[in-house]
């Protein structure tokens, strides 16, 4: 049975994103013309075949790169005038990304990990050190807390990735394939965990997958086909 939600304002919005790579009669279009919103507490699958643009949209999304033209909006705020400055902050404050490969640091304890984005914002370890603990706690790794990322299983690593994510407390979550690397029982931990924290936070997620089960389960699910997101 899939998830339910109730309706609100937009929280986020990408509306007609197009992206080319190359320039004239030899620029190749990605993607052409994406129309996305997304509100609190919302799950949104975007169902992808291989190569089909889903690294460069989730780019874009999450204000990584630039598109060729169209707008991004978060509460409102148009994301795409804001210069690399203002956008470092806002990913920083507002975002959090997980991925199919964890990037934690390997020379960094778990601990460690989930507190850096707080450290490089400018907060103190002292500061820090209690809400990662917290986090760590609920994606059930408490007994891990001084170990390093080589020490951590791969269903370990995965939710380690997920609690650094949510540390600054994001309004907004890109997660890409993220049990897409796991095997079924870690895969399917991560996903309870990642669910029960968006009813929590009320966070809103975007997630590509090739699971199609996965998919099913989440609020809304969508299709990237031909450079272009369609409704199921």
């Amino acid at each position: 049975m899939s998830l339910t939600t109730t309706r609100a304002q937009p929280l986020f919005v990408a509306r007609d994103l197009r992206k080319n790579y190359g320039q004239g009669a030899a620029a190749i279009e990605i993607l052409k013309g994406v129309n996305i919103e997304t509100r609190s507490g919302e799950m949104t699958a975007i169902v992808v075949a291989s190569g089909s643009g889903k690294t460069t949209l989730l780019r874009l999304l999450g204000t990584l790169d630039t598109p060729t033209s169209g707008e991004l909006f978060f509460q409102g705020e148009s994301l795409t005038r804001k210069n690399d400055n203002e956008l470092a902050r806002y990913r920083n404050r507002s975002v959090g990304f997980i991925f199919q490969f964890h990037h934690l640091l390997p020379e960094f304890t778990a601990l460690e990990n989930v507190m850096m984005p707080g450290l490089i914002a400018g907060k103190k370890r002292d500061e820090m050190a209690g809400p990662a603990t917290h986090l760590l706690t609920q994606v059930e790794l408490s007994h891990r807390l001084d170990h390093k990322v080589g020490e951590l299983s791969g269903g370990e690593q995965q939710r380690a990735a997920l609690a650094r994510a949510l540390i600054m407390k994001p309004a907004l979550l890109f997660a890409d394939e993220p049990t897409g690397n796991l095997d079924t029982r870690s895969g399917e931990l991560v996903f309870e965990l990642l669910h029960g924290l968006c009813d929590e936070l009320a966070l809103s997620t975007i997630m590509v997958t090739h699971n199609e089960t996965l998919a099913a389960r989440m609020h809304r699910r969508l299709t990237l086909k031909d450079g272009v997101l369609l409704p199921e």
